[in-house]
């Protein structure tokens, strides 16, 4: 026969409208009443899965949301296995840290990850339009060769520390006002090792590691930028009791180019014609990050406008088969210190064009002719 399951705010003794703090809050007493490590009554074990199931199930939005609305059937069969709630604190020490402010406390003996690195790049601006392959040298800790990183000169051995037995932890029983509890603390004879070095390594002086240079190459994408980094995984510094090496972090820096700047996957450059190519139109050369092309210039351009060749920017960073466009942004440039050559032609078509807001038809293209080949030859 199956025992109907009671509800849940009945379980934590509080109303269908109380706060998360007093749900917490009624927990946290109950827990530490009914925790099998104090409590060793019949039925304590039973009734602490009770209350475990209940909070876990009132102390999340969601559950409990689904729960209002569905009774037990909306959260499923929640009590029989996979907390995550106090059962896998473990014992009445780590409830007591989880909501004292304290912290369960790990072996000290456990692997440790290595620590994470990082190196900064500068590239050409090149580099970053076409990617590049580069080999730089890093300075960082590797396990020592003479010991394999065993501390211990070859030949000898560790020993077992004799004041914590190898645990690390040196564990003392406290009472308090809730109980007696376990403060769990680093051995201070092996410094929470478990091994004692006796004849410590001569390259390493004990550490099992070494300081070294090492050559490592990174493969940098193009279409990278200034501030992207690159993670080369296991590069970092090594761990510790057989924990995994750290990671290096490769932090770009693109340089400045003397033509072009970059606007997102665009490419910008700011090219100068004169008046006549602006009025006439043109075809000129100019350069892009891939070497010199031919531009026409529309009849009419004005300083200001923004041409384009297609294709011609940076690749986009996840698909460089995507590529931006350069982008020309002109500059009609007004002439200084005109020969009187040149004033007279240019005071002439400006007569030209003041009779034209009157009538049209009139052919002015004789006149910038005049004033082009004033201007190539003053060149």
């Amino acid at each position: 026969m199956t025992t109907k399951k009671r509800d849940y705010y009945q379980v934590l003794g509080v109303s269908q409208n109380a706060s998360d703090e007093q749900i917490k809050k009624a927990f946290r007493k109950l827990a530490l009443q009914y925790h099998p490590d104090r409590n060793k009554s019949e039925g304590a074990d039973a009734q602490f899965k009770e209350i475990n199931e209940a909070y876990h199930v009132l102390s999340d939005p969601e559950k409990r949301a689904n729960y209002d609305r569905f009774g037990h059937a909306g959260v499923g069969s929640q009590g029989s296995s996979g907390f995550e709630g106090v059962e896998n604190f473990g014992g009445f020490g780590d409830i007591f840290d989880a909501f004292f402010g304290g912290s369960s406390t790990q072996s000290r003996s456990s692997a440790t990850r290595g620590v994470d690195l990082q190196y900064s790049m500068t590239i050409n601006f090149e580099d970053c339009v076409f990617g590049i392959q580069k080999e730089f040298e890093v300075q960082r800790m590797e396990v020592c060769e003479h010991c394999g990183g065993n501390k211990s000169e070859p030949g000898s051995k560790p020993s077992t520390c004799s004041n914590c037995g190898g645990t690390g932890e040196i564990r003392r029983g406290q009472k308090s006002i809730f109980g007696q509890f376990v403060q769990v603390a680093p051995c201070s004879g092996c410094r929470g090792a478990g091994k004692v070095i006796s004849n410590p390594c001569s390259k390493c002086f004990g550490s099992g590691t070494k300081k070294k240079k090492r050559k490592l190459a990174v493969s940098v994408p193009a279409g990278i930028e200034t501030g992207t980094q690159i993670r080369l995984n296991g590069e970092g510094e090594p761990g510790s009791r057989g924990g995994s090496s750290g990671d290096l972090y490769v932090a770009i820096r693109v340089r400045d180019h003397d033509l072009f700047q970059r606007e997102g996957n665009n490419l910008i450059l700011k090219h100068k014609i004169n008046v006549v190519e602006a009025a006439l139109g043109a075809k000129k050369i100019i350069p892009t990050i891939e070497g010199e092309e031919e531009l026409n210039i529309p009849q009419g351009t004005q300083s200001g406008d923004v041409l384009k060749l297609e294709g011609k920017g940076v690749p986009h960073l996840q698909n460089e088969r995507r590529r931006g466009d350069q982008l020309i942004s002109i500059i009609v440039d007004t002439p200084q210190n005109l020969t009187s050559k040149q004033r007279t032609i240019l005071q002439e078509l400006g007569d030209t064009l003041q009779v034209n807001e009157s009538s049209e038809g009139t052919d002015d293209k004789g006149w910038f002719d005049k004033v082009k080949d004033t201007l190539a030859t003053d060149e």
